[in-house]
């Protein structure tokens, strides 16, 4: 790379890393004032621990030598001891990527999961789902594969992470949701958000983030030449969540009577979801109505949890693993020049679908083992009484908001 491409790149993972303490923010306003320590503490406690086994063993599984291998050999390079100076940087670049998956999951489970089982379960999962997951889809896995498998013309489109980031995430926030259950007085408008503007916070981070999550890959090595599409990813990432804002605001006026900004920051991370895969593939125009098509669906499937009766806490299910099962399947029909309806034939359709399937398939049911297993063993979830009491100081021994009365 040269010094522009590098600077670029380094910039856009500090961009990524940051999204982590936005989701940290965004979920943490969301939970109830007893529980927004241990909530944030979710994401910081991913940010730690998956950048430690990224770096001794998680690169090395990213990428296979062959198509149908599952993951590379863990200790092909352990601790990155001999990776040039460029190629850590790459490594950094992904490093960040695996981090905020993990943290997503953790929404699912607010207000009652005991933070060593979860760091358990982020660690095992990480290992066992992501690391091979991204090796699928970008390291030259099944996924990447796919279209010549098929002997198609097309392969699968992810350019920055529908598959292996969110329907990644939004499916093991589902099992893991199944498997703790429901919190106590599980009822909608009983669990409302403590603070409204540091989810607002949140999502202006993750919006700002964003734009080294899409756009970091141009630092790859395209960025300044004739192929580079850095222009129409960043449009991009600003119409799709601009739209998913508008679309639903629309969806809560007219359901619920009033437009919230607990809504407008859930559709901006809905829009952001949806174009993640399809950043650098749609026409501007086509990223709009993605964004309306992603804001909508989004604020309706969010209610899903409480028909069906999963309590999916902060909606990873309706967000992340809707958005991103949207964002991946629209490229079927608009991606350009390979979409159904913009000159390509179903060959687009078929692979984004297949590759949208077998992740959610995959990592929910590791999940769901995991998940269990760890529940039986160890225990996953909090007392009831200690639920009541609030997981921050049980869990802890901290408050987030220690007011002290003046003399």
């Amino acid at each position: 790379m040269d010094s522009g491409n590098l600077a670029w790149l380094i910039t856009a993972s500090a961009l990524v890393l940051l999204m982590t303490p936005g989701v940290a923010f965004f979920y943490g306003g969301l939970v109830k004032a007893k529980s927004v320590v241990s909530m944030m503490m979710m994401s910081f406690g991913a940010l730690g621990l998956v950048s430690v086994l990224w770096i001794l063993y998680g690169f090395n599984m990213s990428a296979v030598d062959s198509t149908w291998a599952f993951a590379g050999n863990p200790f092909s390079d352990f601790g990155l001891a001999t990776l040039g100076s460029d190629d850590l940087v790459g490594a950094l670049f992904g490093a960040t990527f695996a981090i905020i998956t993990v943290a997503l999951i953790s929404g699912a489970i607010a207000d009652r999961a005991k933070f060593g089982a979860w760091m358990i379960f982020a660690g095992i999962w990480a290992t066992v789902v992501y690391f091979p997951v991204a090796a699928w889809v970008w390291g030259g896995g099944w996924i990447m594969g796919l279209g010549e498998t098929f002997g198609f013309d097309v392969g699968v489109i992810d350019y920055a992470g529908g598959t292996a980031v969110h329907i990644n995430a939004g499916a093991a926030a589902l099992a893991l949701a199944l498997v703790l259950g429901k919190r106590l007085n599980f009822q909608k408008g009983i669990h409302k958000p403590h603070n409204v503007p540091l989810v607002l916070l949140g999502a202006s981070l993750l919006w700002f983030g964003w734009f080294g999550f899409n756009g970091g890959a141009e630092g790859l090595g395209a960025l300044g030449t004739e192929d580079s599409v850095v222009g129409l990813i960043v449009i991009n990432t600003l119409g799709a969540t601009a739209a998913a804002i508008l679309a639903w605001l629309l969806v809560e006026k007219l359901k619920d009577g009033k437009a919230t900004s607990v809504g407008a920051g859930s559709g901006a991370v809905a829009g952001l979801v949806a174009i993640t895969p399809a950043c650098a593939n749609l026409t501007p125009g086509w990223a709009l109505v993605l964004g309306v098509v992603a804001g909508a669906v989004c604020a309706l499937a969010v209610e899903l949890k409480w028909k069906l009766g999963y309590d999916d806490s902060l909606d990873v299910v309706g967000i992340h693993l809707v958005g991103g099962l949207i964002g991946t399947i629209y490229l079927g029909f608009f991606a350009i020049e390979t979409g159904l309806f913009l000159g390509g034939g179903i060959e687009q359709l078929v692979v984004q679908v297949v590759a949208a399937v077998g992740v959610l398939v995959y990592s929910f049911v590791i999940a769901f083992i995991l998940g269990f297993a760890i529940e039986k063993t160890l225990g996953f979830r909090v007392k009831n009484e200690d639920e009541v009491a609030g997981v921050d100081t049980v869990v802890h021994g901290e408050e987030g908001y220690a007011l002290t009365e003046q003399a």
